[in-house]
């Protein structure tokens, strides 16, 4: 295998006998604090190989998170990366993206943080096709904090806060985003390595909101209060349960507990962004008849 350069153009000392990705990661912060057998591991490095294998230039790209367990992405990937306050990775990644527009931002952040307290910027900044690409891992629980039902949390699942098990219809997360205007929206399992990673790949250097579902296991909190298995276990469960169904109609994706999941790509179109609306529009009031 040929070792990748250093961010400076330098060689990393023996890099390869550390990770393969020691590159692309911050080798000090190792080991990272997920637990085993979560999916994030898998779901970063798929992340990793889609931005390799899109041709981006990395110095170009920015990582940004909120708080919670998929949140450690932004401290553990070697790039500009900003690891902001819960539920707010949104409205910073839109000041990145009109700030600099030559940015290829990307949002890698949880259910509970995207869906739950920063929903209502998830929304907008869809309606905005912002030009941005939304990687949300959605373990149907918040993991970091206690294993507490979040609004993915299939009806029945149990949790800590629902020990009967939740009783409110959970989101449907590619219907909400398309709804809002999402211009790209995909949903695969941890699983679904080489599927994921070519999803990340084709949507980097597209424009407008693009919007990809992880789902993935948590063995800690959601599948040891469910009695899943391992987190091994639930990871195939998922893959295994998961139906593709290209071009499917969101509204069909609902996820009941231990249930079918249909996964793919669900929409892919273009739209004038949020800037280049802008721009046109400048342009008309203040460009015309000098």
């Amino acid at each position: 295998m040929k070792k990748p350069p250093a961010r400076d153009g330098t060689i990393l000392e023996d890099d390869l006998r550390v990770h393969p990705m020691a590159h692309y990661l911050r080798m000090e912060r190792m080991p990272h604090i997920w637990c085993s057998s979560c999916g994030l591991g898998s779901s970063m490095t798929c992340f990793i190989m889609g931005m390799q294998e899109s041709g981006i230039d990395e110095k170009r790209v920015t990582v940004v998170s909120g708080i919670g367990c998929t949140g450690r992405m932004a401290g553990y990937l070697n790039l500009d990366s900003f690891h902001t306050t819960h539920g707010r990775a949104l409205p910073f990644a839109t000041g990145l993206a009109l700030a600099n527009p030559d940015l290829r931002v990307v949002v890698i952040s949880g259910d509970g943080d995207i869906a739950a307290i920063g929903g209502n910027h998830l929304i907008h900044s869809a309606r905005r096709n912002m030009d941005m690409l939304i990687l949300c891992i959605n373990n149907f629980t918040y993991g970091m904090t206690g294993g507490q039902a979040g609004p993915t949390t299939p009806v029945s699942a149990k949790a800590t806060t629902a020990p009967y098990g939740a009783y409110e219809y959970p989101f449907n997360l590619p219907y909400l985003a398309m709804a809002s205007g999402a211009t790209y929206v995909v949903r695969w399992t941890a699983l679904h390595l080489r599927r994921l990673k070519n999803s990340i790949a084709e949507a980097i250097p597209k424009k407008g909101f693009r919007f990809i579902e992880v789902i993935s296991p948590c063995p800690t909190a959601y599948a040891h209060k469910n009695r899943l298995g391992t987190g091994l276990d639930l990871m195939k469960f998922y893959h295994d349960n998961s139906i593709i169904k290209h071009g499917a109609d969101p509204r069909e994706a609902d996820i009941e507990f231990t249930g079918k999941i249909i996964v793919g790509k669900f929409l892919d179109i273009e739209r004038p962004t949020f800037t280049e609306l802008m721009t046109q529009n400048v342009a008309k009031k203040f460009g015309g008849g000098r």
